[in-house]
């Protein structure tokens, strides 16, 4: 079985996995797909200053992972790049995240944090209804107790960040709204 058949079937099982009542089960499986989508998602070459550089996964204030996001990543590459987690106190115009998960509390806030964050080609993630909608380019929602995912393609786009076929096809699209 080829490299990329074995990690769109890992996917597939992610997608199967229900969605326990305990929250730390959920965020195990999103923590899962975090990595996971750091392997469908190609970012602008200005995105790193080096090639030694980390893919650096971003929390706010309320991280709801504990410790699932370091384990899911711990030991892993993408690309040769290997990953740092960083829990932002508020976000900053210095701060070099690749990926940053907008927790359900943050939401409003998102807007103002993606300002902040200077660097281009950030993945946003989140978990909030209307997310995705809102311009955020990932959003996980669970439909009959499974953990399912939808991509803005247009917030992707404008991130200069280029999604795999592949993930897109196992996710739900979605455009931003139009004000």
């Amino acid at each position: 079985m080829g490299v990329r058949l074995r990690i769109v079937a890992g996917l597939l099982v992610l997608l199967a996995l229900p969605a326990h009542a305990q929250t730390v089960d959920e965020y195990q499986v999103k923590a899962a797909f975090l990595y996971n989508f750091a392997k469908f998602v190609e970012w602008p070459p200005e995105a790193f200053r080096s090639p030694a550089d980390p893919i650096t996964i971003c929390t706010l204030i309320r991280n709801p992972f504990g410790g699932a996001l370091e384990e899911a990543v711990a030991g892993k590459t993408v690309a040769g790049r290997g990953f740092a987690i960083r829990e932002l106190s508020g976000p900053s115009a210095d701060c070099t995240c690749h990926m940053v998960f907008v927790g359900t509390s943050d939401r409003r806030r998102f807007q103002s944090i993606l300002e902040k964050l200077k660097l281009p080609g950030v993945l946003t993630v989140g978990d909030a209804a209307g997310f995705a909608e809102s311009g955020g380019v990932i959003n996980f929602r669970l439909e009959d107790g499974k953990i399912r995912f939808e991509i803005n393609i247009d917030a992707a786009a404008r991130e200069h960040l280029k999604v795999s076929s592949k993930l897109l096809t196992l996710a739900e699209i979605v455009r931003s709204e139009t004000k």
